[in-house]
């Protein structure tokens, strides 16, 4: 509520306790910050120095501090490598289970409990379980580089939504008769089930989960089957900080049996909220298997996003901003720029920059290796799909200038391709994978017509310093989120998610809570005022 008519008790426990004091008094342990300093590291552990900055991921991908650049192994601490399930604050074992592969190499790292639909179900009832009690607590208080910038990424929305959660304001409306008083009350929704992809898999899951547990509801977190791994070390992680039992769950399977997993955290009755970030063709499924109990939905789906480079732009900011918008994750992101839309007066430059820039900035190779900014695409289905959009680009007059090639595995060659054309595949279809396609346009008009023509829309890029052409461009891009002369979107503090097929909700920014919660109207009548 607002003012003084919040409901806190003064002798509840406290959601926020457990993420801000005690995961802040841990962190003194684990993180080192610019004032603090380094922990001793246990033995076969690096120690890392974090700036603790918003701007540390553009820090990173920009000019990595001297301790990056040394060794790195595969190795993770013995407490977070964890290969089970867990459900109910419990590590439970499955009847199977399932390989992890490096993508780089196609050797395996681990094998995970490949949990079904019995695990599932487990899982939610110990969160239904659970909810009844973590609900009543009230709010008191990729390459190494890209890796170590999502750790602190992940971090970051664990410790918004722990503040977030103690501004979970309600209303008071003035009434129309004089006896009564109207209140509008926040409440959790209930159990909700996590679906989160392999390209973040911790920010995507932390992003999500930290806002329902703010919200003060439980999860079952289903990861996908090639990033299992950083789901377990989160719920270790959840453990040592304290999380009760059946609050976090974590529920890993294989491709095989994703389908009857799915089934069950979607159609479950106790389950009543959906949270999901993947393809639009998968979110289309969910949402038909949510409808049977009307169960409550944020999706966060595909996006094929515009970069746009107008006449009066600052040609090298915008090369800039296309290296980040582009080649981070190796192409592999739901708001990476797809097509790339460059004014005339301007083509021959931008395009020439640009491949100066790669020649420069990019490097493939293991994501382990400390020059790595290119690392492999997830799978060999993702290469062959670069693979087929650049070769029907070329078939219909595209020509090559930089790359092009699939290199061994699921590596591909960062590739720049100029006189595209709407006709072509990789204007039609998300490429998820390092392909910069230029297509070459003439007026305002005719670029915002070729950025709006797709079902889906996720973010969109544009760089100019034509103060009326920014508004007029901002507002007409049929997008959730646009950078104006800005490659990289994400931050902690905005709200993330897109219109038309891209999606439903908002995650992140105050606005990410709300998707957790229901609105109760309460009237107080018979009052003698």
């Amino acid at each position: 509520m607002r003012g003084d008519t919040r409901t806190a008790t003064a002798h509840a426990p406290s959601r926020c306790l457990y993420w801000s004091k005690r995961h802040r008094r841990r962190s003194r342990k684990s993180v080192c910050t610019k004032t603090e300093a380094a922990p001793r590291p246990s033995p076969g552990m690096t120690t890392v120095r974090v700036p603790r900055t918003r701007c540390f991921l553009r820090q990173l991908l920009s000019a990595p501090p001297v301790a990056m650049h040394r060794h790195y192994s595969l190795e993770v601490s013995a407490p977070l490598l964890r290969t089970q399930g867990y459900v109910d604050g419990r590590w439970v074992s499955a009847a199977s289970v399932f390989p992890v592969l490096d993508p780089a190499t196609g050797q395996e790292i681990a094998r995970v409990s490949d949990c079904g639909p019995a695990e599932a179900k487990q899982a939610v009832d110990a969160a239904y379980k659970a909810f009844q009690s973590w609900k009543q607590y009230t709010a008191k208080g990729k390459p190494m580089r890209e890796s170590l910038g999502e750790m602190a990424y992940s971090a970051s929305f664990l410790e918004w939504f722990s503040e977030e959660a103690r501004r979970v304001y309600g209303d008071i409306v003035p009434s129309p008769a004089k006896d009564r008083k109207i209140f509008l009350l926040k409440q959790p929704v209930g159990v909700s089930t996590i679906i989160t992809p392999w390209n973040f898999p911790s920010a995507m899951i932390t992003r999500k989960v930290g806002a329902a547990l703010a919200a003060g509801c439980t999860v079952v977190v289903k990861p996908a089957e090639d990033t299992p791994l950083s789901a377990l070390a989160l719920a270790e992680l959840a453990e040592q900080a304290g999380i009760p039992g059946g609050v976090f769950n974590v529920v890993p399977c294989s491709r095989e049996k994703t389908p009857s997993v799915g089934a069950v955290l979607c159609t479950d009755p106790l389950v009543a909220k959906i949270s999901f970030t993947g393809s639009t063709a998968t979110g289309k499924v969910l949402l038909k298997l949510a409808a049977d109990t009307v169960k409550k939905t944020s999706m966060e789906l595909g996006g094929h996003a515009p970069f746009i480079v107008f006449d009066s732009a600052d040609v090298d900011k915008a090369v800039a901003g296309a290296m980040v918008s582009k080649f981070r994750n190796s192409g592999q992101t739901c708001v990476c720029s797809n097509r790339f839309l460059v004014q005339s007066g301007i083509y021959d430059r931008f395009v020439e920059k640009l491949g100066q820039a790669m020649d420069a900035e990019l490097h493939v190779g293991h994501g382990s290796e400390p020059d790595t900014t290119q690392g492999p695409l997830i799978n060999t289905r993702a290469a062959e799909k670069v693979v087929q959009q650049i070769s029907d680009a070329v078939s219909l007059g595209a020509k090559v200038l930089k790359g092009g090639k699939r290199l061994h595995g699921s590596f591909m060659e960062p590739t720049l391709m100029r006189d595209v054309t709407t006709d072509m595949l990789c204007t039609k279809e998300e490429t998820f994978g390092p392909l910069v396609p230029v297509i070459r346009f003439n007026t305002e008009e005719e670029a915002v017509a070729v950025a709006n023509a797709s079902d889906v829309g996720l973010a969109g890029y544009f760089y100019s310093q034509d103060v009326s052409q920014i508004w007029r461009v901002a507002e007409a891009l049929e997008v959730g989120m646009v950078g104006v002369n800005e490659g990289m979107l994400s931050t902690v503090e905005a709200s993330f998610g897109g219109i038309k097929q891209s999606g439903l909700g908002r995650e992140g920014s105050k606005y990410g809570v709300d998707e957790y919660l229901e609105v109760k109207y309460m009237c107080f009548g018979g009052l003698r005022l």
